[in-house]
């Protein structure tokens, strides 16, 4: 498997990285409620990370809106891109995310990914990110709050509570299964927070993570294992 190098250009610090993220902020779109639920297509996205040999590999999984089918998966293995820095993590793993983006041949539709939009110190996350450079509509669903305060939703599913920010609401406490936690899902670019917990509870059916994230999760670390096993001649495992 070919391993995508950094790309020349690609902001290399913090105070640039900082830069190029307020200029892309201000493309973002808020004023569209987004596509329906259960058409087209939505498309999860997801990485692992192997930090010892800096190496990160990342997986879009095209499914089927109403079906839950899946229609298509891509996956790339690339450098990490950018140091840890919080608030900045896109940065390490978005030209590996664009990569397996760019290998589909099915329209993505809606993009799905696992982790926050809005719902981000400077109101750009990695669903926000990627929603803008592609153009496409995008929410973030996360698995772990981030820094924002909340009060429990009720118990059943399709209950919520706002996440805040010095009282505006980023995002939502969504729960998919009854008595179970909730995912912390927020706007990514041109879809409305409603529509985007409407979309959350859809891919739920069955399981607390949407079913785009759990084949995406599967099909990144399946990637990563096996790149690892090419180029350093490791069994999988």
């Amino acid at each position: 498997m070919t391993i995508i190098e950094i790309p020349a250009g690609w902001p290399a610090d913090e105070p640039t990285a900082r830069t190029v993220q307020q200029e892309l902020r201000g493309r973002l779109v808020h004023d569209e409620d987004g596509p329906a639920v259960g058409e087209g297509h939505v498309t999860g996205l997801d990485v692992a990370y192997d930090d010892e040999r800096d190496l990160v590999a990342a997986a879009a999984v095209v499914l089927d809106a109403r079906t839950l089918e899946v229609v298509e998966e891509a996956r790339a293995v690339g450098r990490v891109s950018f140091p840890y820095v919080p608030g900045l993590l896109a940065f390490r793993e978005i030209p590996t995310v664009l990569a397996a983006l760019d290998r589909l041949t099915a329209d993505p539709g809606l993009l799905v990914c696992d982790g926050y939009g809005l719902a981000h110190p400077r109101r750009f996350g990695l669903a926000s990110h990627l929603g803008v450079l592609t153009g496409r509509p995008s929410i973030g669903v996360a698995k772990n709050p981030f820094t924002f305060t909340y009060d429990q939703p009720g118990q059943e599913r399709g209950d919520f509570a706002p996440l805040l920010a010095a009282g505006e609401e980023v995002g939502r406490a969504l729960r998919t299964r009854a008595r179970v936690k909730p995912v912390f899902v927020s706007v990514g670019h041109r879809v409305s927070l409603a529509n985007a917990c409407a979309h959350t509870l859809h891919l739920t059916p069955r399981y607390r993570i949407p079913e785009t994230t759990r084949h995406a999760d599967s099909l990144c670390r399946s990637a990563l294992k096996e790149a690892l096993g090419e180029a350093f001649g490791e069994r999988a495992s």
